[in-house]
This record gives C-alpha cells, sequence and structure tokens, in this order.
C-alpha cells in the first residue's frame, strides 16, 4: 500500500506507522520488531453482491465450517497476543454476519485496531451509529466506478446509490470512511469522476487497487489495464492528489497492489525535484515493497490462513488446528519460508532490477495466474528495461 499522500506532500496518517517504521523491511513475521502482521479476514465468504473481481468468488448464500462466535473470538485473542496491530474485517460482505459488533469489539477490547472493508450497500443510519460506537477506525466502502459502471461490475442494479448511502450515513455521524476503487480497462475512465465524488461528498481517503488475477478476477486478466494506461492513470491520480492539496483539502490518496507504483513515482521526480525523489525512495526503503508472509497474512472464514487475501490457492494451516501466531512463524513451510526470504527465487529479470529491495517481487499470485510459476515474474510489473538498471536515487 503506497500512501500518495505521504510521498508527495508529508502529511501523516494513522497507517503510515505501520508501513514506514524504520527497518519494518527487514522484519519477517510482522510489522515491526515485537508485532505481529496486518490481518485481513475474510470472517465470512456470504455476499449480497456479485463482483466480478471477487478474489473469493462470494455468492449470496450461506457457507458451511465458517468459523462461529466461538472460534473467531479465540482466535481474536491468539492474534492480540501475537500483538497483531490491525484487522481488518472482509469477506464475502462481512456486515452479512449478525455477530460483527461482538467480535469487533472484543479485538478493540484486546487492543487491535479494527477496520472494515465493506461494499456499503447494507449501512443503514443504525448500522452506521453501530460502527461508530464499536470504535472501528476506519470503513472502506467499494465504488467502482460511476453509477452504471459500477453497478454492472458489482452485479445488482442501485448497487452504487445503495454504497454511496452508507458513505453518507457514516459522514453525517462522523465515522471516519473511504472510496476502494479497483482499476481496469472497464472502468478507468471513471476514475475522474470518482475523485470530483470524493471532494463532492467531503469524504477524505480514497484507495485506488490494482486487479490481481484471483478467484473470479482471475478471468480479467484481458481486462487489466497495460502499462502506459496504467501510467496515464497514474499521473493523473497524482496531479489530482497535489491540487486537493493545492487547494486546502486533505485528502489521503493510496495506491495498492502493485509495488512498481513506487519506483515509478520515485523516477517521476528524479529530474524535477531530487530532493522528493531522494526522500520518496528513503520511505519505500522503509516499507520494503511486497510484504505478503511476512507483515500482512490472511485469514478465510474456515480460518485457513494464506500469505494475503490474494493468495488463497495456497494454504499455510488452518487455525482450528494451530495458533496462528504459530503457523505465522513456522519456517518449515516451504512457501512461507521461501516468502520471507524470497529475493534469490524471484526471476532474474526482478534480481538485476535496482528497484528490487523497495519492490520484492511484487504479487505472487499475479505471477502464479499468468505462468503457473508462483517465483515468476509479476506482469503487471510497467517499468521498462532501461527504467529496471537506472541506479537509485540515494545510498542508505
Amino acid at each position: 500500500m503506497l500512501s500518495l499522500t505521504k510521498m508527495l506532500i508529508g502529511d501523516n496518517y494513522s497507517g503510515d506507522k505501520l508501513r514506514y517504521t524504520v527497518n519494518a523491511f527487514s522484519q519477517t513475521d510482522g510489522v515491526a520488531e515485537g508485532r505481529g502482521p496486518v490481518v485481513a479476514w475474510n470472517y465470512t465468504r456470504t455476499c449480497n453482491l456479485h463482483c466480478r473481481h471477487c478474489y473469493s468468488r462470494s455468492e449470496n448464500r450461506l457457507y458451511e465450517n465458517e468459523l462461529n462466535t466461538e472460534e473467531a473470538l479465540r482466535l481474536i485473542d491468539d492474534l492480540a497476543d501475537f500483538h497483531v496491530p490491525a484487522l481488518l474485517f472482509s469477506g464475502g460482505e462481512p456486515l452479512c454476519r449478525e455477530d460483527f459488533p461482538v467480535l469487533a469489539g472484543h479485538a478493540i477490547k484486546r487492543g487491535i485496531r479494527v477496520t472494515l472493508s465493506t461494499n456499503g450497500t447494507l449501512i443503514t443510519p443504525e448500522l452506521a451509529e453501530c460502527i461508530r460506537s464499536l470504535g472501528i477506525s476506519y470503513v472502506g466502502i467499494s465504488l467502482d466506478g460511476m453509477p452504471e459502471t459500477n453497478d454492472r461490475f458489482r452485479g445488482m442494479p442501485g448497487a452504487y446509490e445503495r454504497a454511496l448511502n452508507g458513505v453518507r450515513n457514516c459522514r453525517r455521524i462522523g465515522q471516519r470512511v473511504g472510496f476502494r476503487f479497483t482499476l481496469n480497462r472497464n472502468n478507468v475512465d471513471d476514475v475522474p469522476g470518482i475523485l470530483d465524488i470524493l471532494e463532492r461528498e467531503d469524504v477524505d481517503r480514497i484507495c485506488f487497487y490494482h486487479l490481481v488475477y484471483s478467484g473470479r478476477g482471475s478471468t480479467m486478466q484481458k481486462e487489466d489495464l497495460s502499462p502506459q494506461q496504467t501510467r496515464d492513470v497514474l499521473d493523473l491520480i497524482i496531479d489530482r492528489t497535489l491540487d486537493f492539496h493545492r487547494r486546502g483539502l486533505k485528502k489521503e490518496v493510496l495506491m495498492v497492489d502493485n509495488h512498481a507504483d513506487g519506483p515509478y513515482l520515485c523516477l517521476k521526480f528524479r529530474e524535477s525535484d531530487p530532493e522528493r525523489c531522494a526522500a520518496i525512495y528513503r520511505l519505500l526503503r522503509r516499507n520494503g515493497g511486497n510484504r505478503s508472509g511476512m507483515a500482512f497474512a490472511n485469514i478465510d472464514a474456515e480460518g485457513n490462513v494464506h500469505p494475503d487475501q490474494f493468495t488463497q490457492q495456497h494454504t499455510l494451516g488452518n487455525v482450528r488446528e494451530r495458533p496462528f501466531s504459530e503457523i505465522w512463524t513456522d519456517r518449515s513451510i516451504p512457501l512461507l519460508a521461501g516468502l520471507k526470504d524470497r529475493q534469490s527465487l524471484l526471476p532474474e529479470t526482478c534480481r538485476n532490477c535496482s528497484w528490487l529491495s523497495v519492490c520484492n517481487g511484487n504479487f505472487r499470485s499475479r505471477a502464479e495466474a499468468v505462468s503457473g510459476d508462483f517465483w515468476g515474474f509479476d506482469p503487471a510489473c510497467y517499468l521498462t528495461e532501461e527504467e529496471r538498471r537506472l541506479p537509485v536515487p540515494v545510498q542508505l
């Protein structure tokens, strides 16, 4: 997760201390020494929508074998004892489970920062008040385009309006809320409109996600952005981020799921603003790029542990059988051990790249989806051969 706001402007937000802690890049079991990883928990697979890019292939039905409330509470206790700093409730649609307030409230009481990833369509004024009263630090609501685009992408007429109403219900009572937008060829032209809505609705955060070829999203490989489209939309988002700042609008803008964005941003300022370029590089180096299997983990609805939410085809263990903390630190699991020390396993293109220390090979799930090789080259890397050979801007 790359904070354009942090890189371009220097503003500080709550998540920055997890992403840019000094020497975080050297930690293999969590975000910092003595702390566990950020955990995305797909704690139910049930969903009221049918999104084209859904990595969990969720449908509007009940699924058997999901962790029950008692099992989920035990899991939260283990995460707290392992000093997990943040827990993201996701799905499916997490608000489909009635015990969400019980579980989220327990995690918060145990000292874990809780965030919520939702399609927003179920957030009534009453539920928004419940979320706020629990102490949920942030609610991310998915909008994948303007009304027609979003509804087609999410498989429900009216999903856009219902999601926007969820945003408004949160805003009305002071609950921090933001947009989540997954970039692809079908909606890239809607990015300016979404940024206009961000301003019009007085929403202060947006995350732009690059498409990952996982679950139903694996059928969308040909709908991913081309390298030039990726550069063009990132340039647009950068310009709009700077424009927000110039006009005194405090907006947190983040790019997610493509670690080539970091080098590209650094290179963008290489000639025009060398000091900014060097400052960006230092932040990128602190972060260390892709941290799946290291500082980021995923647990699915049945308690299976995965390196990240897009790599659910690989299971490291199950929390019904072993505590998460034991699974996450077990170097006898070959794939997990590889992720914690991966650079020698990556393809030659990555090993010879000047930016490997700030990218860490990008997403393994995309590489595997295209080539069948988990340690192969991530095809979403849009850096040119020349850019990969350029020296980094500062020696640390």
